[in-house]
């Protein structure tokens, strides 16, 4: 196993950094192709949230692969890779797969425990097998993360600990009042009609805001969540008649100014790359008003511009304001159950990959023996013409027993040898005493990897 990852987060980077390396779809699409392009890389996929980006990838050496993973990102993100180096963390091989299954259950989120992440990991496979980057090892790997997360969900009580981005958010705003008693008859503006923007609005409804005006770029996504929550209470998703009482409506971005006079909450979460809402813009808004105005921007780059913390009467939370929260929230003791997890996951997956690594050698040697016995078969048919069709397969049979036997214990053996950490020599120990042919070895390995991202792809 080879696997890199090259990457910066809240943890490791400023707000203003992550901001200014955001990636969008179609950057982390050539960002992929440009990865593959790169001679140390053999496949990648990148993923990319409000916190994070990083570059995974199967590379055949270490030291160039880091140096042209850290050059491709800086790159595509534009930001100077001088500038960008401080904030860069590296992982390779075991470590590499630690930190993606920490990553699947919470523990290196903004929010510990939060569940939003899974999807994101699900959406970074997606891409790598939709643009053919991803092969076994990045299939195989993304795949166990998302059942190593969706298990510590389900055996721990992480999710105590953990929440969304957008209830940690409502949280920051209420400054200490429960959340449902802050927002009790509020108006809620939300922009943006993703999956964020959609968990927002769900969570305002259930909160108890009496109205909900969606705007979006495009209207018939507005139209289509505001549908939603009027026809599930408040839930997408969800079943009719959940009795939030929340009104819902959807707007064009250009009745962003005249809602904003009316809102008392505003969730903001768009793909743009520049302000939605500016600071003059929000300054008018509530130049007439005698209610205070809450703004929660969880974009990555931001939304909202930062100028509304200076503005009387505006009280604004944004990812900056959310990493800084988080780092005084407490644990749940459940994590040290979540990172026992993790660590046995981490072998499982290791001894897996080392296993796999061998199979191809052991069917190509079981392909080899299989030819070796047909060649006996048919030179002794040659010497013996005068046997019958009952004789030749009985000598057939006996023969492929012997060879079974004999190549019983040792291909177990090296494939329990193999899984062990250090074994990966094996395979290379096996093809040179039995003098396998390469191409041969090489061409099982390629049969595999498509049955195998078949399969893959068939599962997300």
């Amino acid at each position: 196993m080879s696997l890199l990852v090259v990457g910066l987060s809240h943890r490791s980077a400023p707000v203003s950094i992550l901001e200014r390396a955001s990636l969008s779809a179609d950057t982390q699409a050539k960002l992929l192709q440009d990865t593959l392009a790169a001679e140390p890389a053999a496949e990648g996929t990148v993923l990319a949230t409000c916190n994070r980006i990083e570059l995974y990838a199967d590379v055949d050496k270490f030291h160039a692969g880091v140096a042209e993973l850290s050059t491709l990102l800086a790159q595509h993100s534009g930001v100077g890779l001088d500038e960008l180096t401080p904030y860069l963390y590296v992982h390779y091989e075991d470590r590499a797969v630690h930190h993606l299954f920490s990553v699947a259950c919470g523990l290196d989120s903004m929010v510990v425990g939060e569940g939003q992440i899974l999807g994101q990991i699900k959406d970074a496979l997606a891409i790598g097998q939709d643009l053919h980057t991803a092969g076994r090892l990045l299939n195989d790997l993304f795949q166990q993360a998302l059942r190593v997360g969706k298990r510590a969900h389900s055996e721990t009580g992480i999710d105590r600990a953990g929440q969304s981005l957008v209830t940690f958010g409502l949280e920051q705003l209420a400054d200490g009042t429960d959340v449902d008693t802050w927002a009790k008859g509020k108006k809620a503006l939300v922009i943006g009609a993703g999956s964020m923007s959609s968990l927002a609005a769900a969570t305002l409804a259930r909160s108890g805001v009496s109205e909900i005006v969606v705007a979006n770029r495009t209207l018939a996504r507005a139209e289509r969540l505001a549908q939603i929550l009027n026809e599930s209470g408040g839930t997408p998703g969800g079943s009719s008649g959940g009795g939030t009482g929340v009104a819902a409506r959807a707007v064009e971005m250009v009745a962003v100014g005249d809602e904003l006079t009316r809102a008392d909450v505003v969730v903001s979460c768009t793909g743009a790359t520049g302000l939605v809402l500016t600071g003059d813009g929000i300054e008018a808004a509530v130049r007439d008003r005698s209610t205070p105005l809450a703004l929660l921007d969880l974009a990555m780059p931001r939304d909202i511009d930062a100028a509304a913390h200076r503005i009387p009467g505006v009280r604004l939370v944004d990812i900056e304001s959310l990493a800084e929260a988080s780092a005084d929230a407490p644990m749940a003791a459940d994590v040290d159950q979540v990172r026992g997890i993790v660590s046995d996951e981490v072998a499982a997956f290791g001894a897996a990959q080392r296993a796999a690594h061998i199979t191809p050698t052991v069917v190509a040697l079981r392909t080899m023996a299989a030819d070796v016995v047909a060649n006996e078969v048919a030179r002794l048919e040659g010497r013996l013409p005068g046997l019958d069709d009952k004789q030749r397969a009985e000598i057939t049979q006996t023969v492929r027993r012997v060879v079974d036997k004999l190549l019983h214990a040792p291909t177990v053996r090296v494939k329990q040898l193999a899984s062990e950490p250090g074994g990966a020599g094996y395979a290379d120990a096996l093809r040179t005493l039995f003098d396998l042919d390469p191409e041969t070895v090489a061409s099982v390995s390629r049969a595999d990897l498509n049955d195998a991202d078949v399969k893959n792809r068939g599962r997300v």
